[in-house]
């Protein structure tokens, strides 16, 4: 009986801070856009990468 003592705080900071982190995520908007990310693999991309311009000039001698 007396490991209810110790289990029921446990549960609660558990519910508090499962809580919590729920509310971050709505509040920083991580459930915006929940249909972009899973069709965004099934659409080619039409625009080409842009190349990094520091690799660039790496990759140049120098003339």
């Amino acid at each position: 009986m007396s490991i209810i003592y110790v289990l029921i705080p446990i549960a609660l900071l558990l519910v508090f801070i499962a809580v919590a982190v729920f509310f971050w995520a709505v509040k920083s908007n991580q459930f915006e856009d929940l249909e972009r990310h899973g069709s965004s693999i099934l659409f080619d991309d039409d625009l080409p990468k842009k190349e990094n311009k520091t690799q660039n000039h790496i990759d140049k001698p120098n003339e």
